[in-house]
């Protein structure tokens, strides 16, 4: 594929924008006075100007929303408001006061509490103690009482609709289940300001309106919220007043309700309109897929105990198939399955008709099968490498000969996926720990591309992308099914399933619960099966599959 034509130059804000007015929450009242405030703040990298003179105000009591496409400066300017990083020019005001942090427990001690994209707690340790971390009970002996966190802790869950032992490790639970541990956890201290960056991210529809409800509740008390998401609907419920950055600059600040959505877009695109319904770089318009029928992977039966049941399906060249199913359905473990990270009891899996006899990530790998998996931290990237390591780090035994790498063939490879993908970084050698979420997870993609796979599987491919980086990673995955690859995608986005899969396979109880093809291809009927609490067809056949043409 041909490099992308140059990005043209960011257009003129539109003349009936608004400057920013008082958030819906605090009019009655009068504008509320800013609780938080970043004043001509500028934070350097490398190569890099991450932030360049950004201001930014927080009122209390209302739900303020930070949005701009990875590499905007939207992770910085949090982590500056919040310790991690000390600005290079600029200052910051709290309660009018001048601050400044040296490192994120005395941003927490001033009443910022943060709850992060990735889950940022620690697993080994059980739920209380996260919850509690830094200021355990203690009783009369100077000792940690933990009867009373434990049972503080249950209160506090309670709350959120989660029922869980408080005393069991945290990894041991969904990372649904420990976002809504870190979303407790910060808003469980005495904070006057909360900031959220990507929190529905991993959770399911039930606990995104307890979150809503959590918001309510804080801007009711006149606590502020910084409200980070890609997620267009929840922005517009919620938010009062958003700022856009691009490219580390402060582009617009105004309230949210001034703006219609292709506007925002537009602003956080650098593209007038036009453009952005030209290049679809928005969720509203969908194109059909034409695919053809060639079978590439089928699986039959695949089971493991207490997580998979007989799970059957299969996929085709040219398509977009999707998997779908609530938080604990058995999504990933499928996709792991098929992947041969998950060891099975029972099962097999077949590509082009042949059957692999010894499944193991190594097998499944050489037959065309690569995996992109849902926590991009955990399980994806090595922070501590460059993007080029990370970029060629499964195709070197493809790259090597008689043991040694060229270094050649690497730059050539990386600098065609970089192009492709619009990766952002200063350079190949930038530590890939540095970029933003987005441009994370699109390393990760160039690196099982760069193998020439016959199946992508994509595990929540767009979780905690901004919505610029998730169009084109959508993009990115309508031309792949073009060129004929076969495609599964993972996504807990109702929206992004209906519009990018040709077929959706839905899981219940890690059992195939239904299909849906052609016309059936709808929110409601999709909602339909999720919603039937009968127990999956475990013991049915697999249906027949239509064409998605």
């Amino acid at each position: 594929m041909a490099p992308p034509e140059a990005v043209p130059q960011p257009p003129e804000p539109a003349a009936d924008v608004k400057e920013p007015t008082a958030p819906a929450a605090v009019k009655e009242a009068g504008q509320a006075p800013a609780v938080l405030e970043a004043r001509s703040v500028s934070k350097r990298f490398p190569g890099v100007v991450a932030l360049d003179g950004v201001s930014f105000s927080l009122r209390a009591g209302e739900t303020h929303a930070l949005v701009g496409e990875n590499g905007a400066g939207k992770s910085t300017l949090i982590k500056v408001l919040t310790g991690v990083y000390r600005p290079d020019e600029g200052e910051l005001r709290l309660a009018g006061q001048q601050i400044a942090f040296a490192r994120p427990f005395e941003a927490q001690q001033a009443g910022i509490s943060t709850i992060y994209q990735e889950v940022n707690l620690v697993p080994l340790m059980s739920v209380a103690r996260n919850i509690f971390l830094g200021r355990e009970p203690k009783n009369r002996f100077g000792l940690i009482d933990f009867a009373r966190m434990h049972r503080e802790t249950t209160e506090l869950l309670d709350g959120f609709g989660v029922r869980v032992d408080p005393r069991r490790p945290l990894h041991t639970l969904g990372i649904g289940t420990q976002q809504m541990v870190a979303l407790a956890r910060a808003v469980s201290v005495n904070a006057q300001v909360v900031i959220m960056d990507e929190p529905t991210s991993s959770l399911e529809p039930r606990e995104v309106e307890t979150l809503f409800r959590v918001i309510e509740d804080l801007r009711g008390r006149g606590i502020a919220v910084l409200y980070v998401s890609h997620r267009m609907d929840e922005l517009y419920r919620i938010c009062d007043r958003v700022t856009v950055l691009r490219d580390g600059h402060h582009i617009h600040t105004g309230d949210l309700a001034d703006l219609d959505r292709m506007q925002l877009v537009s602003m956080m695109l650098g593209r007038d309109m036009a453009e952005v319904r030209r290049e679809g770089l928005t969720n509203f318009d969908s194109e059909g897929h034409e695919v053809a029928r060639t079978p590439v992977l089928t699986a039959t039966g695949l089971s493991r105990d207490h997580q998979l049941h007989d799970v059957s399906l299969e996929l085709y060249a040219g398509e977009v198939m999707g998997l779908g199913g609530l938080l604990g359905s058995g999504r990933s473990e499928t996709a792991k399955a098929l992947s041969g990270a998950l060891g099975l009891d029972s099962g097999e899996v077949r590509i082009g008709g042949r059957t692999l006899r010894r499944l193991t990530s190594a097998a499944a790998i050489r037959s065309g099968i690569s995996l992109l998996p849902e926590d991009r931290k955990a399980e994806g990237i090595v922070p501590g490498l460059s993007v080029r390591e990370n970029i060629v780090l499964a195709a070197m035994p493809r790259l090597s000969r008689a043991g040694i790498v060229s270094r050649a063939k690497q730059d050539r490879i990386v600098d065609i996926f970089m192009k492709r993908l619009r990766i952002k970084a200063a350079s190949p050698e930038q530590k890939v720990g540095e970029l933003s979420g987005g441009n994370q997870q699109k390393v990760l993609l160039a690196r099982w591309l760069c193998l020439e796979p016959k199946v992508l599987l994509l595990d929540e491919p767009t979780r905690g992308i901004d919505v610029g980086a998730k169009a084109e990673v959508q993009s990115l995955i309508d031309d792949l099914a073009r060129e004929g690859l076969a495609v599964l995608l993972i996504s807990s986005d109702i929206e992004e399933l209906i519009e990018g899969a040709d077929r959706i396979v839905v899981l219940r109880g890690g059992a195939v619960a239904g299909e849906l093809a052609g016309d059936e291809v709808t929110e409601s009927h999709l909602l339909e099966v999720l919603a039937d609490h009968s127990p999956a067809p475990v013991d049915k056949a697999p249906a027949a599959k239509e064409d998605p043409r």
